[in-house]
């Protein structure tokens, strides 16, 4: 999904996006951005790389993170919901995740948390299994598939 298409998705529907990233480092925010009149459908972008980031700037509990680890469901749905609350936004996406080199057999590279939060609703989350493809195109893909959230959530 194409930022711009997601964008006037936002505008259409009179949304303001925010979002909250961890693996990405502000890369969905920067799509967003890019384009000229964005600030008609955005808000803010948190940028919550470390732990500490994800608590003291959207409220993410810390026994979450100790429990479920930073990628997992529980803390993408956290992170959404902090960024929605934290904002004038109505809609909010989140992603965690590990985008490599690593990982582990537990949490292996390529896998990223996504969350969806949208004013008045329940949020939504899921985590996409990219796999191995290097840290450049795990990024990208996440990007791509947050902005597709949105666009979805935000054209119905």
């Amino acid at each position: 999904m194409s930022a711009e298409k997601t964008l006037s998705a936002l505008i259409d529907r009179g949304w303001m996006l925010a979002t909250a990233e961890s693996c990405t480092g502000g890369m969905i925010a920067a799509a967003i951005t890019d384009i000229a009149g964005s600030s008609a459908g955005f808000d803010r972008g948190f940028v919550t790389y470390s732990n500490n980031a994800k608590a003291e700037m959207l409220g993410v509990p810390m026994p979450l993170i100790e429990v479920h680890g930073a990628v997992s469901e529980e803390v993408a749905r956290a992170m959404a919901d902090g960024a929605l609350v934290r904002s004038d936004a109505q809609i909010a996406v989140a992603v965690t995740g590990i985008a490599g080199p690593g990982g582990s057999d537990h949490k292996p590279e390529g896998r990223v948390c996504f969350g969806l939060a949208v004013s008045h609703s329940a949020t939504h989350v899921e985590t996409v299994e990219f796999g191995p493809l290097g840290r450049a195109e795990v990024r990208r893909r996440t990007v791509e598939h947050a902005l597709s959230l949105v666009h979805e959530a935000a054209s119905r």
